[in-house]
């Protein structure tokens, strides 16, 4: 079975898993949102952090990159993403179809978020840049997701305003002084 991954945040620049093939794809019907906060991997239960989710919305699309895993390496591709993606249970793992830039079209993996769960959120901008400011998890600071993940955005000419403005003034109130 060929197992392909949606990635449109940090499976861009940590899969974490053995990856064969990454091509440019994009997803209807969904947008990337800093809508889920986080507990675990970028923030704590007392001070959360942020991270990007899949949050339906009929008429828009995420661009990301469509991870094919090695042969032979699926299954355990899927139980390291389960146990990485899945911790909380505010992500849904759905199939969904991808249009890859190339043409092809494929059913991936992805992780979408449940939008009745505690976590799910919908803040303005600017709070949003507070929580990253601030927040670090088991995974480190929730400002290293960030720029990571706007970086590996812009490097594949993917744009993003409000992941820059919210880059722009994240570094102003982590600035020292």
């Amino acid at each position: 079975m060929t197992l392909w991954v949606f990635g449109y945040a940090s499976l861009l620049w940590n899969p974490g898993f053995a990856v064969a093939e990454t091509v440019p794809a994009r997803l209807h019907g969904f947008r990337r949102s800093f809508c889920m906060y986080s507990i675990h991997h970028r923030g704590t239960e007392a001070q959360p952090g942020l991270v990007l989710a899949l949050d339906p919305h009929e008429g828009e699309h995420c661009d990301g990159l469509a991870l094919r895993a090695e042969a032979g390496t699926e299954a355990e591709a899927l139980a390291y993403l389960r146990d990485r993606e899945l911790v909380s249970s505010a992500y849904l793992e759905q199939t969904v179809p991808l249009a890859l830039n190339d043409r092809r079209r494929v059913e991936a993996v992805a992780y979408v978020i449940d939008p009745h769960h505690v976590q799910y959120c919908d803040l303005p901008l600017e709070e949003q840049a507070r929580l990253i400011a601030r927040a670090h998890g088991g995974r480190g600071p929730n400002t290293e997701y960030l720029y990571n993940t706007a970086q590996h955005l812009e490097e594949m000419g993917v744009p993003d305003a409000d992941l820059r403005w919210l880059v722009r003034e994240v570094r102003a109130l982590t600035a020292p002084g």
